[in-house]
């Protein structure tokens, strides 16, 4: 089945971008097998289109269940939230295998031919919370990572999501859309899925663009290990820092990595005018309630001292929008939304 082997303005580069994106990917083309496709340095060789998957990741499985492909999907894990509107339907008969991490006998035990993972810390080439590309490789099941995860300068180290050198973009996740097209040989279907969220990234671009909140500075609090502990806030190259650019305002922290942890005396000195909250249905760590989240926030002697928190400048956002997913492009509506709602805009 397969073999692995080694000066233009903000809104009108993306718009341009865009339709550079459009315009090569405007005519599908039936797949030839045998597929090669480089993936975190290897080279995937798919005979032909894979008949059972296992998704390991909410945003993986959203990208399959949206190209039509929720029938060949025997295993899900990773979840955050429920699926969005559009694909409850489909989705609603999805086997989980966990909802966070599963076994790796648990997905062995579904008969995969294709593993498609999201995070290199479920699944990456020398260990993980699931396994590693190698024992996957004993059984003759191919993984294929999400690029935005192999485009990071350095894995997770258990403690972290890794880093970035260089900012993540939406070509990322075009690319993985035709990639996932081309194994499942839906060509069609994947240029118009690209299309669709194109047109949304445009739409929600511009929208963001008359809000003209270029002196807002933000910080995005995903969770903590411990509710009054150092916090995972994005850093300046992920998901966030796309949705900071589109709608025109600043992250304050400069960090490379994908979610620094942080502690909340550093917060405070930076003073954030802004305070975006992830929600989430998981409850792996404390601080995934967005509850516990404003809880904290207002009742700290740091964190209560804080303007955005004085001023009652706290934004609720779906964490999947806050990761590098089809939902990303939501995370730029709601800051634009949240922003307006708070006078913040001109």
């Amino acid at each position: 089945m397969f073999t692995v082997t080694g000066g233009a303005s903000r809104f009108s580069c993306l718009l341009a971008g865009i339709l550079v994106a459009s315009v090569a990917s405007a005519s599908a083309q039936a797949t030839g097998y045998p597929l090669e496709i480089e993936n975190c340095g290897r080279v995937l060789s798919f005979a032909a289109a894979p008949e059972r998957v296992v998704s390991v990741g909410q945003g993986s499985t959203e990208i399959l269940l949206s190209l039509g492909l929720g029938s060949r999907i025997v295993g899900t894990a990773v979840w955050l939230a429920p699926l969005p509107e559009e694909l409850a339907e489909e989705g609603a008969a999805l086997p989980r295998l966990a909802d966070n991490s599963p076994s790796l006998e648990a997905v062995l035990k579904t008969r995969p031919d294709l593993v498609t993972n999201e995070w290199i810390s479920d699944i990456g080439p020398d260990g993980g919370r699931v396994g590693t590309f190698a024992q996957f490789g004993d059984f003759a099941i191919p993984v294929y990572v999400s690029p935005a995860e192999c485009a990071k300068s350095a894995y997770s180290d258990g403690s972290g999501d890794g880093a970035r050198s260089k900012p993540w973009t939406a070509d990322l996740l075009r690319r993985e859309i035709g990639e996932l097209a081309a194994i499942f040989d839906a060509g069609s279907a994947g240029d118009a899925l690209s299309a669709k969220n194109d047109a949304r990234i445009a739409a929600a671009a511009a929208n963001a663009a008359a809000l003209r909140a270029d002196d807002v500075s933000v910080l995005y609090w995903f969770s903590s290990l411990e509710i009054d502990g150092e916090a995972y806030v994005a850093g300046r190259f992920g998901a966030p820092a796309w949705i900071s650019d589109v709608v025109g305002v600043r992250n304050v922290i400069t960090s490379d990595e994908e979610w620094p942890l942080v502690g909340w005396e550093t917060i405070a000195e930076l003073d954030p005018a802004v305070i975006v909250l992830a929600t989430m249905d998981r409850r792996r760590y404390p601080a995934d309630d967005i509850a516990a989240k404003r809880q904290f926030l207002q009742s700290d002697p740091v964190t209560s001292q804080m303007t955005a928190v004085r001023e009652g400048r706290l934004i609720g956002m779906d964490a999947r929008s806050m990761n590098p997913t089809l939902r990303a492009v939501d995370g730029v509506e709601t800051l634009a939304q949240g922003l307006r709602a708070l006078g913040l805009t001109q």
